[in-house]
């Protein structure tokens, strides 16, 4: 049984498509879309599908941008010769936010992940191998710590090594605020694999 015109139901329907929205959120995000100004609900639609239609992947990092290449990739003032591995996107404002790194980046735009039927062809690391002719010193994998994320920092390593690059991988351990007695066995033996002098 249907409670809302076909065009409310079908609003709801694609706002539910979107990552860790449910038919409830999106149910609410719906009647608060239906409650805007339609000026408001015009703006929105158009940077919607402008940024859909002006937004592209950076030649050389493959992170999102309307100019190529990225604005980082681009900075005469970053440090070419380190290039952080991530993830995702999104991963890049993550460790931005932290305004303590100064090199580039690479995005692989997922993992290695047999599991999914993800393996090292579906993810870009054809454009980061093509990379080390650039003289780079050091390549920094940032991705998760889980299963895929480990699994994906090994191969890096390995395609790596013949480069005669030096590879690290980011820190992981205990948060800061946490206590001891929450932390799983993982997390604790990563957290003394990578402690440090003080």
């Amino acid at each position: 049984m249907e409670f809302y015109p076909v065009a409310i139901e079908k609003l709801i329907e694609e706002f539910a498509k979107l990552p860790g929205i449910g038919y409830k959120t999106a149910q609410r995000l719906t009647l608060h879309v239906l409650n805007l100004p339609k000026e408001e609900v015009s703006e929105f639609a158009e940077a919607l599908v402008k940024a859909r239609g002006t937004i592209k992947y950076c030649s050389i990092c493959g992170n999102y941008t309307d100019t190529d290449p990225c604005s980082i990739c681009s900075n005469p003032n970053r440090e070419n010769s380190i290039i952080c591995v991530v993830e995702e996107p999104k991963d890049i404002m993550a460790v931005e936010k932290v305004r303590d790194f100064n090199g580039t980046y690479h995005v692989l735009h997922g993992t290695i992940s047999p599991m999914a039927g993800r393996g090292p062809n579906d993810i870009n690391l054809k454009q980061l191998v093509s990379r080390m002719k650039d003289n780079i010193k050091e390549i920094i994998v940032a991705t998760n710590a889980n299963v895929e994320g480990e699994a994906t920092a090994m191969y890096i390593s390995k395609i790596l090594k013949p480069f005669d690059v030096k590879v690290t991988r980011i820190a992981h351990g205990l948060p800061m605020g946490g206590d001891l007695e929450y932390a799983d066995e993982i997390t604790l033996a990563k957290a003394l694999e990578g402690r440090k002098e003080i």
